[in-house]
């Protein structure tokens, strides 16, 4: 099934907001129903694609059919920009400014291979497209040449699997539930469940460096990948060998976080953990944010950690975010406070003692257990964020979302300074927003902050965002914290991440973008700015 155009996921899964949500809205915010709906898919008018007949020949030849080269309207819409909130409004408007000249479907890494060669040939740049999940602009090339979208669909094989070691190679084009169900099969998990996760792809999750919701148990997946294979313009590039090495430096860690601009991910080999025989989550209260993020901290830095470890700031809690099927609910209402999820997987021993210890220390900071109901219904909900985006949406309400990570000692500036600079850019434009925030990863020596915007649209909800989305970048580095910690960087955070990186850095990859691209056709002007 493909994603819905228009929005996210399933359409069937799509729910309007209910009527005591849009008062909240109106009474709160001042949003005002829109005036009309998106534009119907059959209305947009896309342009003819401008490839010759002579390229699409070399294009089909590269991927064994031309039944896997697709130029026509709605396949090509499909694979234009991610999912942010501003791709999401310039779609629903039938802006498709940035839509490839055809879609390819390569089968296997010699597929993609040829791809790259045939572009090369014909001048042509590429995106590799794997769930199209992306909400940092990281589908959506500067326009120097026509593109074409690398849809990775086709490549979704387990390789092989190692119990002993337990290892598994995998290719990229497998979406999340998916890789799951084949791993489960040999009784393993890879144990990434990001936001994304019933949508986005396993070179996705490596390309971005993701984070799933259950890091503080099973790791980021950057920490996973044990091994990769790179398909370049200049080659093939096979990175990791063995579980840890002293060789020089890693060169998965060059290729992870990459985004496509050093070449395609054709496959992965990641480390496995045995499937969980128990799973529980729990709610807990604590009566501030700084309380409950000191908490926190204590179990990240001394232990037990949990598997799952969150916690919503009092606006968040209050509103209900913290259970997106329960937003707006007097039940999500009726305690102030702030609200945490502990979730324990593993073995039904492990698990129990892990979740006692836990609990003794959440309560000596403070905490107050809230039992397992409002954690199970985290854990029902955990996907459902961003169908609440796109009924927002509908409603007539701006929502969008934006991530840093910081060490613990910055935390609480940073969280001041972003609340802070949203709420003042977005009021000075006249439409005032509820800014919410809750801890979603936790590390030994820092944590990451996720932050949820919502306002009225304005008159024009894309010009609106842009300026406060820079000045919380700004804010953002300015307070210490990364640019990005697991949305990935993209055209939105590239300028923030050249300053990260410093100009001898960014030199640095731009050299290892020569000799690997050295043409330019990798998602240009994505993680690095062009030449």
């Amino acid at each position: 099934m493909d994603m819905l155009w228009s929005g996210w996921g399933d359409p069937a899964r799509a729910t309007p907001l209910p009527d005591s949500v849009t008062g909240l809205l109106r009474d709160l915010l001042g949003v005002k129903p829109r005036e009309s709906g998106p534009v119907a898919l059959e209305e947009i008018r896309v342009p003819a694609s401008p490839l010759t007949a002579d390229t699409l020949r070399a294009l089909s030849e590269a991927v064994g059919d031309e039944a896997h080269v697709r130029t026509d309207a709605e396949f090509r819409i499909r694979h234009t920009r991610g999912k942010s909130t501003p791709d999401l409004l310039r779609i629903r408007g039938g802006d498709v400014t940035d839509v490839p000249a055809a879609v390819v479907l390569p089968a296997d890494h010699d597929d993609v291979l040829a791809v790259l060669r045939a572009c090369t040939a014909h001048g042509l740049a590429l995106v590799p497209f794997g769930g199209g999940t992306s909400v940092v602009g990281g589908l959506a090339p500067e326009r120097r040449r026509p593109f074409v979208a690398l849809d990775l669909r086709r490549m979704n094989r387990l390789l092989a699997l190692d119990p002993v070691s337990r290892t598994a190679t995998l290719q990229p084009g497998l979406r999340g539930p998916d890789a799951e169900a084949l791993l489960a099969e040999q009784g393993f998990t890879l144990g990434h469940f990001p936001q994304s996760f019933e949508w986005a792809t396993l070179g996705g999750f490596a390309a971005a460096r993701s984070s799933g919701q259950a890091s503080a148990g099973y790791g980021r997946f950057d920490e996973m990948v044990l091994g990769l294979t790179l398909a370049t313009p200049a080659g093939t590039v096979e990175a990791g060998r063995a579980p840890r090495s002293a060789a020089g430096p890693d060169l998965r860690q060059l290729v992870l976080g990459s985004e496509g601009a050093f070449g395609v991910i054709t496959s992965v080999t990641v480390r496995l953990r045995p499937l969980p025989q128990a799973r529980v989550y729990e709610g807990w209260r604590f009566a501030s944010f700084e309380q409950g993020a000191a908490a926190l901290r204590r179990l990240a830095q001394d232990g037990p950690r949990p598997t799952v470890l969150r916690l919503s700031d009092e606006t968040e809690t209050l509103i209900g975010l913290a259970q997106p099927d329960a937003i707006g609910s007097p039940e999500a209402r009726q305690d102030a406070g702030c609200q945490a999820i502990a979730g324990y997987e593993g073995t039904a021993e492990d698990t129990t003692h892990r979740r006692r210890l836990a609990a003794a220390v959440l309560r000596e900071c403070g905490g107050t257990r809230l039992d397992e109901e409002p954690g199970e219904r985290w854990a029902h909900g955990r996907y459902a964020a961003p169908y609440l985006r796109d009924a927002l949406l509908d409603a007539g309400a701006f929502a969008e979302t934006l991530e840093t990570a910081a060490f613990w000692s910055r935390i609480p500036g940073l969280y001041t300074a972003v609340r802070q600079v949203l709420t003042t850019t977005l009021t000075e434009s006249g439409t005032p927003p509820l800014v919410m925030c809750h801890i979603s990863h936790v590390y030994e020596n820092g944590a990451s902050l996720y932050f949820t915007v919502v306002s009225a649209q304005g008159d024009d909800p894309v010009a609106h965002w842009a300026p406060a989305k820079r000045a919380a970048n700004e804010a953002i580095l300015a307070a210490g914290g990364t640019i990005s910690h697991h949305h990935g960087v993209g055209t939105d955070h590239r300028d923030g991440y050249v300053r990260e990186a410093g100009p001898l850095g960014v030199e640095a990859l731009r050299a290892v973008k020569r000799r690997l691209d050295p043409d330019g056709l990798l998602n240009p002007g994505v993680l690095l700015p062009l030449d």
